[in-house]
């Protein structure tokens, strides 16, 4: 997939426009694919679509495959009956998500039209519903954990009785007593995939094909540790032994302390890497192809204590390396995955990226703080790989452009071949004539927009990925100019008039 010129935008679905308070799988995201098809893009970038846990952050999940509710479009179950009448919760096209109202508001609502559901007397519907239910795996176990994490007022899984751990052996008398909950769970995991896959096809026969995001590590309290806490290295309690992080470099001297609990490699081995062969067997079925984040993680880990409260005294442990694609491979045939490599890179890793072709990426805003040397400069590129002019860990273009130093501003100039008051044009164009097979833009760069629109700043809890555009933020923007880009650097799909 990687192998022929094109290029793309990414945008998460939160951030897509429409009434609702957030982003979701309606007509909205409709009409940004033919946007996206109409200008030559024939690629969609999206963030993880897993239902977000701490901080709403899409790379801390409640679970590695299930999806997120509120991406799901509400209008759609008014028309087959599950809600009655026109929606207007949550007040009009909001220009940011207001996450603890929508928590409560939208699942309230999807709570609703599950029991309406459920209810209901059986048609095709139902009998579609069931056929889900038998043949997705990952779905009661994960339907189980939702309806225990309900019954215990949201609280993290390690604090629930005894009673309620897999260990206990209590796993079918669980499941018949929050029987009703369960199916709750499932009919909202039913319509989310049965939108997804909807808009996915969508996608597809407009030339345009969706490039998914797979955070390495799991969140604690997630459905994926509490079914298989012999995959992680826990204590007797069950509490992390090591977390994952980063440790200190330029940016910062105590390094970066994720948390997520760390893999038991040896057991999972053991078992054949069964649950990685299922994380990505079913991240291939709902994408065209799927980026696989901080990837150096295959190679070796930065593992912490868990007592410590800084990644300053960590420490590089061996992962599974080819040990672990080789069966992928084996198991699933080619495998179109992207390599998230930025950062310190060990020759070590490069050689796992490329000993599968898995393209790396350069990050254009990155390019310009060091010599001629640097690896993320265009003249620089190799043709297997993805370059983006930044990405959503990133400010926009824009709003880097503006943080620059007047010498350094100079010298993006310079090298771009533009005044200054056409950096951001200059940069793009940059990304697009690269030697590079595939250029990405976040679409914040083809609206122009500055600091206001970035959608995270890492290491901030708060405030991060609710930013969504508006319509009329395509106003005054030069379509004409970007559909004659793409085609000029030879990257316009299939669907481009």
């Amino acid at each position: 997939m990687f192998r022929q010129r094109s290029c793309g935008i990414l945008l998460h679905p939160t951030s897509l426009p429409g009434a609702g308070g957030i982003g979701t799988f309606n007509s909205d995201a409709r009409c940004f694919v033919d946007l996206l098809s109409g200008l030559g893009f024939s690629l969609w970038q999206v963030l993880p679509l897993t239902p977000p846990a701490y901080g709403n952050s899409p790379y801390s999940s409640l679970s590695a495959f299930a999806g997120n509710p509120l991406l799901i479009d509400l209008d759609q179950m008014v028309k087959e009956g599950d809600l009655d009448g026109k929606l207007d919760f949550n007040g009009v096209d909001s220009a940011s998500v207001d996450f603890t109202r929508l928590h409560e508001d939208k699942i309230a609502l999807l709570r609703l039209a599950a029991r309406r559901f459920l209810d209901g007397e059986v048609d095709w519907r139902k009998e579609q519903f069931w056929h889900f239910c038998d043949t997705t795996p990952w779905l009661h176990d994960y339907a189980l954990f939702m309806a225990l994490k309900h019954h215990y007022k949201g609280s993290c899984w390690h604090r629930w009785p005894a009673a309620a751990q897999l260990k206990s052996g209590c796993y079918e008398q669980l499941s018949v007593e929050h029987g009703p909950e369960i199916g709750v769970q499932k009919y909202i995991q039913w319509q989310f995939y049965r939108q997804w896959d909807a808009l996915r096809s969508y996608a597809n026969q407009k030339g345009v094909r969706i490039i998914g995001d797979i955070p390495i590590f799991v969140a604690y309290d997630s459905a994926d540790v509490w079914c298989n806490p012999g995959m992680f290295l826990l204590d007797g309690k069950g509490r992390p032994t090591e977390v994952a992080g980063v440790p200190p470099d330029y940016f910062s001297a105590n390094g970066q302390l994720w948390g997520n609990p760390l893999y038991n490699w040896n057991a999972i081995e053991h078992d054949g890497y069964r649950w990685w062969v299922e994380r990505i067997r079913h991240s291939l079925r709902l994408f065209d192809a799927i980026r696989i984040d901080h990837f150096r993680g295959f190679e070796a880990a930065w593992q912490v204590p868990a007592t410590h409260r800084t990644a300053r005294h960590g420490r590089w442990v061996k992962g599974p390396g080819r040990r672990l694609f080789d069966v992928l491979k084996a198991e699933l045939g080619e495998l179109p995955i992207m390599a998230e490599d930025l950062g310190v890179i060990t020759p070590e890793v490069g050689a796992l990226r490329d000993h599968y072709s898995f393209p790396g990426m350069n990050i254009l805003q990155f390019a310009f703080d060091s010599g001629p040397d640097n690896p993320y400069l265009p003249h620089n590129h190799s043709r297997h790989s993805v370059v983006y002019t930044g990405t959503h860990d990133n400010d926009t273009t824009q709003g880097w452009i503006e943080s620059l130093a007047s010498a350094q501003k100079e010298s993006v100039c310079n090298y771009a071949g533009c005044h200054e008051d056409e950096l951001l044009e200059g940069v793009v164009r940059l990304a697009m004539m690269s030697v590079a097979d595939t250029a990405i833009l976040p679409f914040q760069d083809l609206l122009r927009l500055g600091t206001e629109a970035r959608m995270n700043l890492p290491g901030i809890a708060a405030g991060n990925w609710g930013w969504r555009f508006q319509q009329d933020m395509l106003e005054g923007i030069d379509l004409k100019g970007f559909y004659q880009t793409v085609h000029r650097y030879g990257r316009a799909g299939s669907g481009a008039r």
